[in-house]
């Protein structure tokens, strides 16, 4: 029981970190030294220079004012249009420094941006070389956020060394490459094998972990690609899982409640094939039980991601099928008692099942409102979008109930 309360502890307080610690202002800074003049950085960081769409990023720039502009990015808005920003320079001295703020953007809130700016500076160094430092200054919940920008900003920097040098940009990177991408699960699935044991079950228990991760967030992927996303990529991330990212912002909430009930609904059809398979023939002993672990871990990880918690999966379908407090809170809880009936089904300790929901309700309330909001509220869901999706979500939650009371009980003769 120790053991089970101290990985609850940690995996809460890594959850508290990752989404919602109050770390305050931060800055992420890079400093690079090209061989090229100072000028020709200058033309492509400063928002009026003649070369400021060396990356693609952005596609117009004018001016609307003294110091002021409008950009047009090359990102897509949910109306299919490109999302355009605009932005007060201050601190300005011509071809040495400048600093960015965003006043307006017509994809999301303003208050995304109250807290942020960059700040470029550029200068001369040694043998004919250019230096320049760019330094981004933002407000941050979680350092999930943070290292993102880090590592944008150090990509940004390579990218605009060797286009200065050489003037060729290579758009991408290899940290989304599949290969690299296949490279990060061997590296998390090594990672768990310690936890687990390092023996032949431990290896195929951080094997399986780790293909269901996979499985889980190609659901998302799939869902992105039939709501109409252009693009969309898995990313993942080695002993927290991985991350789906969309081609654009959401449009509609029932999009963002599909997308998020996907990761486990996809899932949920091969665990409903096993849990068929497994309640429908005599099977050797051998195989009935490597059957039991694969549907144990399979169902343990998306009911954990069904949580009723504010920035699980559970949590973003229930936030978009009752929009009130009160719908959204009664909802939560008989989630939760589905939850608790299926470890009670299951034969879990009472003390697991107390400790466990506690646990929910505290990330729920660490996590809960860290969402960025959008520009315009979404397209509501129309009756029969609700239903289907109500029914859909009760149907991936009882498939994967069945299966961890069948497994559980399966292997431990509870």
């Amino acid at each position: 029981m120790a053991s089970v309360v101290g990985l609850l502890i940690f995996a809460v307080i890594l959850l508290w970190l990752v989404m919602s610690a109050p770390i305050g202002q931060r800055t992420v800074r890079r400093r690079i030294a090209a061989q090229a003049d100072p000028a020709r950085l200058w033309e492509a960081l400063f928002p009026f220079g003649s070369q400021f769409d060396w990356n693609g990023a952005v596609t117009a720039v004018a001016r609307t004012g003294q110091a002021t502009g409008r950009m047009v990015t090359s990102h897509m808005g949910r109306d299919g249009r490109p999302i355009e920003r605009e932005f007060i320079i201050e601190e300005l001295v011509a071809g040495e420094r400048f600093t960015l703020r965003y006043t307006d953007d017509t994809s999301l809130e303003q208050s995304f941006w109250d807290d942020h700016s960059m700040t470029v500076r550029i200068a001369r160094g040694d043998k004919g070389t250019a230096i320049a430092e760019i330094a981004e200054t933002d407000r941050y919940s979680g350092i999930a956020f943070l290292m993102f920008r880090f590592f944008l900003l150090r990509r940004t920097a390579l990218k605009l060394r060797r286009w200065a040098e050489t003037g060729e940009f290579k758009p991408g990177g290899a940290f989304e490459h599949p290969a690299t991408q296949v490279a990060l699960a061997a590296v998390s699935a090594l990672v768990l094998w310690p936890i687990f044991g390092l023996n032949l079950q431990g290896a195929f228990l951080a094997v399986t972990l780790t293909v269901v991760v996979g499985m889980h967030e190609l659901g998302h992927l799939v869902a992105f690609r039939i709501m109409g996303h252009q693009t969309a990529r898995v990313i993942f991330l080695p002993l927290l899982g991985g991350i789906a990212i969309g081609g654009r912002p959401y449009d509609r909430h029932f999009e963002v409640g599909f997308a998020a009930l996907m990761g486990a609904g996809f899932s949920a059809f091969p665990v409903a094939a096993l849990t068929w398979v497994a309640l429908g023939s005599d099977m050797p002993v051998v195989a009935s039980g490597a059957l039991a672990v694969v549907l144990m871990i399979m169902s343990l990880f998306n009911l954990g991601n069904l949580m009723p918690v504010w920035k699980f999966d559970g949590g973003q379908v229930l936030r978009q099928l009752f929009r009130t407090d009160r719908g959204m809170a009664a909802a939560s809880f008989a989630t939760l008692i589905i939850m608790t009936a299926t470890g009670v089904a299951a034969g879990l300790p009472s003390q697991v099942l107390v400790i466990c929901g506690v646990v929910i309700a505290v990330i729920s309330l660490l996590t809960s409102k860290t969402g960025v909001a959008p520009k315009t509220a979404l397209r509501p869901m129309t009756n029969n979008e609700r239903i289907a999706l109500g029914l859909a979500f009760a149907a991936v939650l009882a498939i994967h109930a069945i299966a961890l009371a069948w497994s559980l009980h399966r292997l431990f003769n509870v």
